[in-house]
């Protein structure tokens, strides 16, 4: 099953785990852009889920600054997953990502649903 892995704090990194050490077939990481960080801002932090995709051996991850584009779309779609897998990745999908996967998305949400859905439910 090939899967897109979508994901970045600290949070998303034990679901991505769980994946690659199940032996499933993740075919890129999709996390946000890299962050001014420290006191001058001049220093790039990546999210921990990159970190952690570089760490597990994944070489296609995508760091898109808008996924609401037909580029990013046709991009997911040249990948050919059978599933999306979201965790905390901290934007909206737009339906033209949902509708890419064979068997649909999955989102893994930190609380209780509907009663906990956060600021952007």
């Amino acid at each position: 099953m090939r899967i897109v892995f979508m994901g970045t704090p600290d949070f998303a990194v034990p679901c991505l785990e769980a994946l690659v050490e199940g032996g499933y077939d993740v075919v890129a990481v999709v996390t946000q852009p890299d962050k001014p960080a420290g006191r001058s801002q001049s220093v790039l932090k990546p999210p921990a889920v990159k970190e952690a995709a570089i760490r597990l051996g994944i070489s296609n991850i995508l760091q898109p600054k808008k996924v609401r584009t037909p580029e990013f779309a046709e991009t997911l779609g040249e990948l050919e997953p059978d599933v999306i897998i979201t965790a905390a990745y901290g934007r909206i999908l737009p339906k033209s990502v949902l509708d890419i996967p064979k068997y649909g998305c999955i989102n893994v949400h930190a609380s209780l649903l509907p009663k906990y859905t956060g600021a952007a439910p």
